[in-house]
């Protein structure tokens, strides 16, 4: 878990150091969960205007984008080390969003 949440934190400064190049992609501003399916939890946080905030420990059941993957795909895919479209392609990861807030998050990648 404390790898998981260290990973969303890495993801959240990469996110955060490249504002301005993300927020000419990404004009969002959406509530977020991602779960954790193979340790059964979950985190909750904020994507607005390219910057991921509020990150917390909990799901939100009723957020606009959702992100479920095991701990390592995470982990991997934050380091760069699993490349998210295959990740997304072979289903080791999903994302559920409306269609419109995927065209815009299929920008960053």
């Amino acid at each position: 878990m404390e790898e998981c949440r260290a990973a969303l934190a890495r993801l959240a400064a990469n996110l955060a150091a490249n504002t301005d190049e993300v927020r000419e992609k990404v004009q969002l501003n959406r509530s977020m969960a991602c779960r954790i399916t193979d340790l059964g939890i979950a985190f909750r946080g904020r994507l607005v205007r390219g910057e991921l905030v509020d990150v917390a420990e909990g799901d939100d059941p009723d957020a606009k984008i959702t992100l479920s993957a095991a701990s390592d795909d995470l982990i991997a895919m934050v380091d760069g080390e699993l490349d998210f479209v295959r990740a997304l392609a072979s289903r080791r990861v999903s994302v559920s969003a409306n269609p419109f807030d995927l065209l815009k998050l299929r920008s960053l990648l």
